[in-house]
């Protein structure tokens, strides 16, 4: 299957400052990616070129102004600015915010951590493109007693990744095609370091959960599964998130002006993710689906 994808992005230049962080999106009171109820903090920028992403607007490591359609009166002329736009079609997507005001806004879910052993995950997005104000950040959430965790494709220098991920309660590392040609081709991922992290990870002992989106035509067939949970068995892991792929995220590419290239791609069937999941178990893990 040939798919078009966006422009490639050097994850190992393109970052934020220490102090400063570009996100796009605060989401709480989740309930997956970690445990308890969590913050969640979506930042901006990413090198991979997933055709199936959910999360666009996350692509670009620039602030993007769109118009909603749906809100917009047809004023004439139109001043296509955000801050003069009377209904608020014009918004922008992506902001900037310091560390010390991105902890205020956090720790307004203290509560709700506290009480269900939640906390705060940073997701994408790829986090680890601003590694170094994801360090000091998650660093301060545990100085406050916050559960912390990161959501990640793992693809950078390790010596970025470790400092970050050496504050992280639990990695949810996402596994993805395992062919390693494919996936520079497809993904812009760079497996074989992607796979050396994952063994830094479980040599320092880091809490990791590996996840595995179940994507048509890319990772939903039997050899890539087979070769993933081959791996994941050679480094002890006994648990396996599976994530099936769906079309939430459709809508976001015409806001965005672009082409969702998964539209003929449907979900996988009952049958397709029992299998892939009986798979799992009959090597011996503990599988989750979603999460």
């Amino acid at each position: 299957m040939t798919l078009s994808v966006g422009p490639r992005i050097n994850c190992d230049v393109i970052e934020t400052c220490a102090d400063t962080a570009r996100i796009f999106n605060i989401q709480r009171y989740s309930l997956n990616d970690g445990q308890g109820i969590r913050t969640l903090i979506f930042f901006k920028g990413c090198p991979h070129t997933c055709p199936w992403c959910a999360n666009p607007e996350s692509l670009s490591p620039k602030i993007e102004t769109v118009r909603r359609n749906s809100k917009c009166l047809h004023c004439s002329p139109c001043l296509q600015d955000v801050d003069e736009c009377p209904s608020g079609a014009f918004e922008h997507i992506g902001r900037d915010i310091s560390l010390a005001a991105l902890e205020r806004e956090v720790m307004k879910d203290d509560v709700f951590f506290r009480s269900s052993g939640g906390g705060v995950t940073l997701s994408g997005g790829e986090v680890l493109m601003q590694a170094p104000f994801a360090t000091r950040f998650l660093a301060r959430l545990r100085e406050l007693g916050v559960h912390t965790a990161i959501e990640t494709a793992g693809d950078a220098p390790s010596s970025r990744f470790l400092p970050l991920v050496r504050q992280c309660d639990e990695v949810l590392f996402d596994l993805k095609i395992m062919d390693e040609a494919q996936s520079h081709r497809v993904l812009n991922i760079n497996l074989l370091r992607v796979l050396d992290n994952l063994r830094l990870l479980v040599e320092q002992g880091i809490n990791v959960t590996p996840r595995l989106p179940l994507i048509p035509g890319f990772t939903l067939h039997e050899a890539n599964i087979a070769k993933t949970l081959g791996i994941l068995n050679s480094l002890s892991f006994n648990k396996l998130h599976l994530l099936p792929f769906h079309h939430y995220g459709e809508p976001k590419y015409g806001l965005l002006g672009r082409t969702w290239a998964m539209k003929a791609i449907p979900v996988p069937t009952d049958s397709e993710v029992a299998l892939i999941r009986m798979m799992a178990e009959q090597a011996g893990f503990t599988v989750t689906m979603g999460g």
